[in-house]
């Protein structure tokens, strides 16, 4: 009486088999479903954002799925409860009921280590791990026997990372936004305006990587007036960037002497490598930061996954920077929660096609039937399946 009725040509698994007890299920989910899908709020210090708006949370309704929204996930986005119970979501008090009984787990940032004992065997999580940042995460994942799909390594067929990307224009755009405010005096800056003023040359904009990241930096810092120079190993994109960029942006190639030379004459330092799944590479040494100027300002939009400038460490929005050699550095790790209105809504604009297949689907069709989902699953039921994850703490990987 448990097993779920057919839908389309698959069977879903009764929620026995997902390791839940339709015991203590909420009365309204008694009623047969295709999945339940878990909302929690997000704890990680100074996240306002939410996995989902009450749009993606009616579409998934709409598919035959119970949504379960912890109560105030959605306030820190300017989103209130009620919206999300217009939509058909069931707000809940509290996580444990969350984690209790939902399928799978939508989020925006990894679980932390007072979330770890909340997460059940054989559940699906979704969301930003950046596991090759940390070895701890990781291995509470695999002791957890969850499947971890994350956000990050989701590849579509035109190498791009569709959920990365928004969050990437955000930080980049964010990078140069937090970086001009650092160089004010009253913040221990050099003083320096961006753009200068007639007769005052304007600052110098040093963007290591040519990305996302780095290509919205490099707008925002143009746009200002600003003189900006962006580094990248690849030829081919460092063309089409001097094909688009205005005259004030130049291109170099990234390499030892360039980067050194470079980061000597930053007045604004971005940080904007990214390496899939794996660690960032330290691009910028200590010795380099050693000869920027007193008053500088180093942003390592990268520090979600390690940083690119040796002597960066994470920071959070209370907490944003600390000084190095009298260099200012912001390394922030969530740096689009600071604008959590505009990155929740496009943040559920790239992840709700992902969780409407993977909810009606399950995973593992899923992850068959779209490459872009399979480059995704990280972990497996205490399994690794992604190379890189595996390579950079010396784990055995497992194909799927």
């Amino acid at each position: 009486k448990d097993v779920y009725k057919p839908v389309g040509l698959y069977r879903m698994p009764p929620v026995q088999a997902c390791g839940l007890n339709r015991n203590v299920l909420h009365p309204v989910l008694k009623r047969k479903h295709i999945m339940i899908i878990g909302i929690p709020k997000e704890i990680k210090p100074d996240e306002y954002r939410v996995a989902m708006v009450p749009s993606g949370v009616e579409e998934l309704v709409k598919h035959g799925h119970a949504v379960l929204v912890e109560k105030g996930a959605g306030l820190g986005s300017s989103i209130p409860d009620l919206e999300y119970e217009r939509a058909g979501a069931k707000m809940l008090d509290k996580p444990e009921g969350i984690y209790n009984q939902a399928q799978l787990i939508i989020k925006v940032k990894e679980p932390l280590p007072v979330e770890y004992p909340l997460l059940k065997e054989n559940q699906t999580v979704f969301t930003f791990f950046h596991f090759a940042a940390s070895k701890s995460l990781t291995e509470a994942v695999i002791k957890a026997n969850i499947i971890a799909i994350a956000y990050e390594t989701i590849r579509d067929v035109y190498g791009q990372h569709p959920i990365l990307t928004p969050m990437s224009e955000v930080a980049g755009r964010m990078s140069i936004q937090e970086g001009a405010k650092y160089l004010e005096k009253p913040m221990h800056g050099r003083g320096i305006l961006l753009g200068g003023v007639p007769g005052v040359a304007p600052a110098e904009v040093v963007i290591i990587g040519g990305g996302v990241v780095g290509s919205n930096a490099a707008k925002v810092a143009a746009g200002l007036g600003a003189r900006v120079a962006v580094l990248d190993i690849n030829m081919e994109r460092l063309r089409h960037l001097d094909d688009i960029m205005p005259k004030n942006v130049v291109t170099l190639m990234s390499n030892v002497q360039n980067v050194r030379n470079k980061v000597k004459d930053a007045d604004l330092l971005i940080g904007a490598v990214l390496v899939e799944g794996a660690r960032a590479p330290y691009v910028v040494t200590k010795d380099m930061v050693q000869t920027m100027k007193p008053g500088a300002v180093i942003v390592d939009v990268a520090i979600d996954q390690g940083g690119c400038v040796e002597t960066s460490k994470p920071t959070t929005h209370s907490n944003p920077i600390y000084t190095v050699n009298n260099v200012i550095h912001y390394c922030v790790t969530n740096i689009p929660g600071a604008v959590a209105c505009t990155s929740t809504h496009a943040l559920t604009n790239v992840t709700l096609p992902y969780v409407c297949e993977i909810a009606d689907k399950g995973y593992e069709r899923a992850a068959r039937e779209n490459p872009a989902i399979k480059r995704g699953v990280n972990v497996v039921k205490g399994v690794v399946v992604n190379q890189t994850v595996a390579d950079v703490f010396g784990m055995r990987c497992v194909v799927m």
